[in-house]
């Protein structure tokens, strides 16, 4: 009836999976000792700590609010077509009520 093609989402190795741990965590350390030594004073660096943290907490909230709407539009998309099914696989065309 539809050429929608609906898959599973694919697992992650555990290779792209620690890429990605150790890519956030140097990230952030490299953030870190750059704010820590760099020549201005606390009050500065005490800033620039907090931007980043703030940086991390939206990043965090706007890629989990990505795929929340994602996920959601799947199983909106997985229902619509569910009861399109269940009315066609329910219709009689030779059972016709006048």
């Amino acid at each position: 009836m539809t050429d929608k093609k609906y898959t599973t989402p694919t697992a992650h190795t555990s290779a792209w999976i620690a890429q990605t741990w150790i890519s956030f965590t140097v990230s952030i350390a490299a953030t870190g000792i750059g704010i820590i030594y760099m020549p201005v004073n606390t009050w500065m660096k005490g800033y620039l700590g907090m931007g980043t943290l703030f940086s991390i907490g939206s990043t965090i909230s706007l890629s989990k609010t990505i795929r929340d709407v994602e996920e959601s539009k799947r199983v909106i998309s997985r229902l619509d077509e569910a009861k399109v099914e269940k009315m066609l696989a329910e219709y009689d065309p030779y059972n016709k009520v006048v």
